[in-house]
């Protein structure tokens, strides 16, 4: 029973391979801190699908994802960005709550699980 780390740390791997499932730290937008919550939803959907290349899969394969949003009343624009980038008829079980981040920059975050290829 192999485990493969992808982007490991001290603190923590951003995924983690193991029996066919990929595991992906909360993402947040690391290229875009401070910028609107359209700009960090966008960037922090490219580190997902890098996350999910390297792992071997890619976003159809979605399994769950879990979104933290510091302010409810960005959840239209979060979703709108999220809408778009979502596979069709491939969406994943999800959850979003609003919640205070790591840095007070950020207003959004976004985990997810994915099956592999």
């Amino acid at each position: 029973m192999s485990i493969q780390r992808i982007e490991p740390g001290t603190r923590m791997s951003q995924a983690v391979v193991h029996n066919g499932v990929v595991y992906l730290a909360g993402q947040a937008a690391l290229d875009k801190e401070g910028e609107s919550v359209t700009a960090q939803t966008t960037n922090i959907l490219e580190r997902i699908d890098a996350l999910l290349a390297a792992a071997g899969t890619d976003k159809s394969k979605l399994l769950s994802a879990q979104i933290w949003i510091t302010d409810m009343r960005d959840f239209a624009e979060m979703n709108a960005v999220w809408d778009a980038w979502v596979d069709p008829g491939n969406a994943p079980a999800r959850a979003c709550v609003e919640s205070r981040l790591a840095r007070t920059y950020w207003n959004v975050e976004i985990a997810c699980t994915a099956a592999i290829n």
